[in-house]
């Protein structure tokens, strides 16, 4: 039979598709800017019929009705990092949160330790081969979607059609919904003073080298720190995802991937977050490879990068160099994403800078402003990055190079980059624990 064939036998409205899903069962949901919202919805108009279904999945974009309270003793999310459209469901004990590295996320299916019953996700239009692509979201969806009994899949004539380990063949859909329309745009904004933002990335900018394989993780400040890099030469990327900011210095000649240590001329990723500008960009170009996750974001293919650059957030630092990257004290916030597997990988590469920055303050909704620099964390928080793997931090006031120094240097380096409003408490702070 061709794949022709195949395809049409497998057409089916999302309704039809989602009576697949039984009571018990176990679902991968794709995520990012590829939640298959369609099927999505055919799932919660279904829930009421259903009884104990759990949705596993990472971070997704948009509105989040399968998590609403209605949906208790239907449908239970198990969300392994806690994105803001779930996050209440989290905190109220209405959703699950395991924590894992990123690069472990695809594995807990592969090796059958969270097994599949059906996965939800969403592809381009095959090509004259029968070969969907995922598109903007292959680094969780690629082995989860292999692990599962039945694959249940939206193919969207809007999807681009990303290159590298990225294809799934017809026969392996079990179920077809084909739609049209446009995939989810995400800007890489966070709040925060932009005047604030903007110098932090300057201070990163000049970590940076020529010749340099970057990182780039979520939020205004990785995103803020590509304006800074065009008179940088031979830059590259191998990262868990990218934004839009990468096609000017590509356009520039900056960003040339030439001197990557693998893959080299190639921009890496696992998944990529946007705008349409982007996803117009990303289609059939061939500069691009998008990979699983347990490839990219695996620290010892990370470490083989010379140069390589890791940039990622933190919620607040103690002055011993702990990071706490998931948690308001013991309030579940987000999550390890990719953090840790990023660090630790540029701290193996050679001439790697491994980096997390923030403000140096927060806001509280009351307006209280508090120092993220701190004597110790919050109490229940967690620590994302240990104090052995931290090197660099940033904020707005400089850089502060921990590796290889003792606490009492360590803690008089963050209280020089931490707010000057703050910076005698924290020295108070620093000898009352006999730090300074």
């Amino acid at each position: 039979m061709s794949w022709q064939s195949i395809y049409q036998s497998r057409v089916c409205t999302p309704d039809e598709a989602v009576r697949a899903v039984q009571s018990g069962n176990r679902i991968f949901l794709t995520g990012n800017v590829s939640v298959p919202k369609t099927v999505l919805a055919a799932l919660v108009r279904r829930a009421p019929e259903l009884t104990n279904v759990e949705i596993c999945q990472a971070l997704t974009v948009g509105p989040a009705d399968y998590v609403a309270p209605a949906m208790e003793g239907h449908l239970r999310v198990n969300t392994m990092f806690i994105s803001a459209n779930v996050r209440k469901a989290v905190q109220e004990g209405r959703a699950d949160f395991t924590p894992v590295l990123l690069s472990e996320f695809p594995l807990l299916f592969k090796n059958g330790n969270l097994p599949l019953d059906v996965a939800m996700i969403h592809v381009s239009p095959p090509d004259e081969h029968g070969f969907c692509s995922l598109g903007v979201e292959v680094g969780l969806t690629k082995s989860a979607a292999e692990s599962a009994r039945i694959i249940i899949a939206e193919v969207n004539e809007q999807m681009p059609r990303t290159l590298g380990d990225s294809f799934i063949h017809v026969s392996r859909l079990h179920h077809i919904i084909p739609v049209n329309y446009p995939i989810s745009e995400l800007l890489m904004a966070e709040e925060g003073d932009p005047v604030i933002i903007e110098k932090i990335a300057g201070c990163i900018a000049d970590l940076i080298p020529d010749g340099a394989t970057m990182q780039m993780g979520i939020g205004a400040i990785p995103d803020a720190v590509l304006k800074y890099l065009f008179h940088k030469k031979d830059l590259g990327i191998h990262t868990e995802l990218f934004a839009e900011g990468v096609i000017d210095l590509v356009e520039a000649g900056v960003l040339t991937n030439a001197r990557k240590s693998i893959h080299t001329g190639k921009i890496v990723a696992g998944f990529i977050l946007g705008t349409q500008r982007l996803y117009n960009w990303v289609d059939d170009n061939p500069l691009i490879e998008l990979h699983r996750t347990e490839y990219v974001n695996d620290p010892f293919v990370i470490a083989q990068n010379d140069r390589m650059v890791a940039i990622n957030s933190a919620i607040e630092v103690d002055l011993t160099g702990q990071v706490c990257a998931d948690s308001i004290g013991p309030k579940l916030y987000s999550g390890v994403g990719g953090q840790l597997d990023f660090i630790y990988g540029a701290s193996r590469s050679k001439g790697g800078v491994p980096i997390i920055a923030m403000p140096s303050t927060s806001v509280l909704r009351d307006g209280t402003v508090l120092s993220k620099i701190t004597p110790m964390l919050k109490q229940g928080a967690g620590v994302v990055t240990t104090r052995n793997h931290v090197r660099f931090v940033v904020t707005e006031f400089g850089v502060a190079e921990l590796y290889s120094k003792t606490i009492r240097q360590r803690a008089q380096a963050l209280i020089n980059i931490a707010h000057p409003d703050f910076r005698d408490e924290l020295t108070r702070q620093a000898k009352a624990l006999n730090y300074l």
